[in-house]
C-alpha cells in the first residue's frame, strides 16, 4: 500500500484541528481516505479545504473542477448512521460507502503534490 506523504498528513491533521472537524480518526489516514465521507468535509467547507491545500502546497488548482468528481454534498442517512453507531466499525464504513459514493480521496491530493497540478 502506498505511504501517505508526511506533509500532507500533517496538513490534514492541522486543518481538522483548525476548523474543529469532528469524529476524525487521524491514525487511520491513508491514501484511500475519503475527504468527504471519512473526514466529513463537504459542501462549502470542501472548497475552503481545496483552496488551503493549493495554497499550502503551491499546487496549481486553476484547472480543478468538480465535474470530474461530482460535488460532495454529504448524506443525511450517513450522518445518522455515524451518529448512532460511530464510524470505527467496518460494517458502518461499508454501508456508508454504499449509501454515499466518496467524491475526493487523499491519493488525488497526494498525486497533485507530486505533479504540481490538481486536476
Amino acid at each position: 500500500m502506498e505511504q501517505l506523504h508526511p506533509q500532507l498528513k500533517h496538513f490534514i491533521i492541522e486543518y481538522c484541528r483548525k476548523y474543529k472537524v469532528q469524529r476524525v480518526d487521524l491514525d487511520d489516514l491513508s491514501p484511500n481516505t475519503s475527504i468527504d465521507l471519512d473526514l466529513d468535509i463537504f459542501d462549502i467547507e470542501i472548497d475552503l479545504f481545496i483552496d488551503e491545500f493549493a495554497e499550502h502546497f503551491k499546487v496549481d488548482a486553476t484547472r480543478f473542477t468538480w465535474y470530474k468528481y461530482g460535488y460532495p454534498t454529504g448524506s443525511a442517512k450517513v450522518n445518522v448512521l455515524k451518529m448512532l453507531f460511530g464510524y470505527k466499525r467496518r460494517w458502518v464504513k461499508q454501508l456508508a460507502e454504499r449509501w454515499y459514493t466518496p467524491k475526493l480521496r487523499v491519493h488525488t491530493l497526494q498525486s497533485a503534490i507530486q505533479t504540481g497540478k490538481l486536476l
